[in-house]
């Protein structure tokens, strides 16, 4: 009996000297899989939606969050879902709330309806996290997210120009790789 808890003792102690030896980037979780959590959680949050971009930057295991939402408490739920994965050391979370306005409320849902209302690109606003945003500042629209050609994002941009009340238009739609 003494010679099985000295054996295991020993092993225990040759297990943690191994451990303490490893860098602390080897402990840690991956990077790239530490980006794919906070994309997941980020995604899942149940108030993001098509009238939010968000994105984060990632420093070692320190992130700062990025972006604009329509609503406060997408803000905070995307902060605090982040704040709890692990791995994950400080969060920062720089997310813009956007003004609210009657008058922006309007112009998304005229380019919602603009966009995804055709046959072309009504394929981007299935699911739960469209692969279009549509960010709506004081009347200044700006569209972000990834589409499969360089003609779907033409053809996103024409379709946000042609609605009333928007002061201007940025795309920053990339196309698939």
């Amino acid at each position: 009996m003494k010679k099985l808890l000295f054996a295991t003792f020993m092993f225990m102690a040759i297990g943690m000297f191994i451990l303490s030896a490893l860098p602390q980037e080897m402990a840690a979780l991956p990077e790239i899989q530490l980006e794919k959590d906070i994309i997941q959680a980020i995604s899942r949050a149940p108030h993001y939606g098509v009238f939010d971009s968000l994105s984060f930057k990632l420093d070692g295991n320190n992130v700062t969050l990025l972006g604009q939402a329509m609503l406060p408490i997408t803000k905070d739920e995307a902060g605090k879902r982040v704040a709890k994965l692990t791995g994950v050391g400080k969060v920062t979370n720089n997310i813009v709330v956007l003004p609210l306005s009657h008058t922006d409320d309007i112009i998304r849902m005229r380019v919602y309806r603009s966009l995804f209302g055709t046959a072309d690109l009504y394929r981007y606003a299935l699911g739960p996290n469209p692969s279009i945003h549509i960010i709506v500042n004081k009347g200044h629209v700006t569209l972000e997210g990834i589409v499969s050609t360089a003609g779907d994002s033409r053809f996103a941009e024409l379709g946000a120009r042609k609605v009333s009340g928007v002061f201007s238009l940025t795309n920053h739609l990339q196309v698939e790789k």
